[in-house]
């Protein structure tokens, strides 16, 4: 957290999600490691148990989810946060979308992580064509539903991989016509055989000469169940850094 931001009174919270914290550690120290190298100001709150409330919403319990809402909206406010970073295409699509209709107050910025780092890459002067076309290498990238979709964010993650390196290979359904790989929705973890299935489909639909599939969040964890190609975003991102010493 830089010193202006401190008497500014406002800070940028880093905001994992449920998922991350608890079934991808690793993805969550990635982040934090990305931020400080790309020298993103971030802060972490400490303590974070109730998740965003995606959950409960598409179960169908909307006052639980506006219990959730409302007791993050004072948990922010209380920790002067005027901004959120999330890595979590569920969480990004709550807190942009859903948290205004559920509290009136809400005025609270929300941004994708793929767009902070597209940003700070941008900010060090690092822009597409500065690595010679010979050293990328080519992969593929699933939009997620809620990210994509829901969210409308389709060329933030792809600039930010080319720019790293990664020559995308689309696959023919992408962007708006993009498949669900079959995990979120709460899929993933209610219908577990369903959600293997949709992944198993998905992937053969990725180009074969594509030698990673980048997705991320929960996207991710569904993938690499069916295949070792399934490398995260933060993971692809992070290194890149390190290859290149940034």
């Amino acid at each position: 957290m830089g010193m202006l931001d401190w008497l500014k009174g406002g800070k940028t919270l880093y905001f994992p999600g449920k998922l991350t914290k608890e079934e991808l550690p690793q993805i969550f120290e990635n982040y934090k490691e990305i931020f400080n190298k790309l020298d993103i100001n971030f802060v972490l709150l400490p303590k974070e148990d109730t998740g965003c409330g995606m959950d409960e919403l598409i179960a169908g319990y909307k006052k639980e989810a506006r219990k959730i809402a409302k007791k993050n909206f004072k948990l922010f406010k209380d920790n002067s946060i005027d901004k959120i970073i999330t890595n979590s295409p569920e969480s990004y699509y709550m807190f942009k979308e859903i948290y205004p209709t559920l509290i009136p107050e809400w005025d609270i910025g929300v941004e994708h992580v793929t767009v902070t780092i597209l940003n700070a890459l941008k900010k060090k002067g690092i822009r597409k064509g500065w690595l010679d076309e010979a050293e990328g290498e080519e992969v593929t990238y699933q939009d997620p539903c809620y990210l994509g979709r829901h969210s409308g964010i389709y060329e933030e993650p792809r600039e930010a991989i080319q720019i790293l390196g990664g020559k995308i290979k689309e696959p023919k359904l992408n962007r708006e016509s993009s498949i669900c790989c079959g995990a979120c929705g709460g899929v993933y973890h209610n219908f577990p055989k369903l959600a293997k299935k949709m992944a198993e489909k998905r992937v053969t639909q990725f180009p074969a000469e594509a030698k990673i599939i980048i997705p991320s969040d929960i996207c991710y964890l569904n993938l690499k169940e069916v295949t070792e190609r399934s490398t995260e975003f933060s993971t692809f991102v992070l290194n890149k850094l390190n290859d290149l010493k940034i």
